[in-house]
């Protein structure tokens, strides 16, 4: 890595089996208590697919995580929440986060890329291993209330996943609907919108002239990042990763 292990581990540590950045888990009592409400909408994604403010929002809320499952608010198991998890194969999701990486000031530089893939295949970066949070996921997917979405499925046939997910949240899913949806989701009308592009944050927490949050969009763009060499180690390890798991996922499309 481009910064010294110790530093690394000053940032991020271990939390119940999981690697986390210590500036949010140091808040834990307060997201471990966090109360579900039967109507939340729960949207899962593991990085590159506020508590107190939530208590304060109407229902129904839409509340966002990055959490594996197992690290979930117990309340929203409870109280029956509908789930949403999507999910995009490792490779894309692996450069998407480097470049995020290089974005965050605070965090410790990534070094190469090639060093940000060792440490992503063996879950050493916030959130811990891509392969443990879609596995476990794509188990809890079983519950009826858990929804799981591919990202390459949404880009090859966003009609027919926006269907999906509005029917899932027993809504009728009329024509203008659906267009709407579209319209608003399309990764160039996020990729302008301040409310999903983060560029109204400050730069010493995210830093735009690195890169933009919301890069490319596309899927297969590992190929211009992944040598040969990378490429083979990594879809050796990510073989022995899945081996046990029906979980299928496209690299391209």
């Amino acid at each position: 890595m481009g910064t010294s292990e110790p530093e690394y581990y000053e940032t991020f540590g271990d939390f119940h089996g999981v690697l986390m950045d210590r500036q949010f888990t140091k808040d834990w009592d307060d997201v471990e208590a966090f109360s579900a409400r039967p109507d939340d909408l729960l949207i899962v994604t593991y990085p590159k697919s506020g508590v107190r403010q939530l208590k304060e929002m109407e229902s129904p809320r839409i509340v966002k995580t990055h959490l594996p499952s197992k690290l979930l608010p117990a309340s929203f198991w409870e109280k029956n929440c509908k789930m949403i998890y999507l999910c995009r194969n490792a490779k894309d999701v692996a450069v998407s986060y480097y470049y995020f990486f290089l974005m965050i000031p605070s965090y410790p530089k990534p070094g190469s890329f090639s060093e940000f893939v060792e440490k992503f295949m063996q879950g050493q970066v916030p959130y811990g291993s891509w392969y443990d949070h879609v596995k476990s996921w794509w188990e809890k997917s079983k519950n009826p209330r858990v929804l799981f979405i591919f990202y390459e499925d949404m880009i090859e046939d966003i009609r027919k996943e926006v269907i999906k997910l509005i029917e899932f949240l027993e809504r009728k899913p009329s024509e203008e609907l659906v267009n709407k949806i579209i319209q608003h989701t399309s990764f160039q009308e996020m990729k302008n919108n301040p409310s999903t592009n983060y560029t109204t944050l400050p730069e010493e927490i995210m830093s735009h002239k690195v890169s933009s949050f919301m890069r490319k969009g596309i899927t297969g763009d590992w190929k211009n990042h992944f040598t040969v060499a990378l490429n083979e180690k990594f879809d050796m390890h990510y073989e022995q990763q899945m081996k046990d798991s029906t979980l299928k996922f496209r690299t391209e499309i």
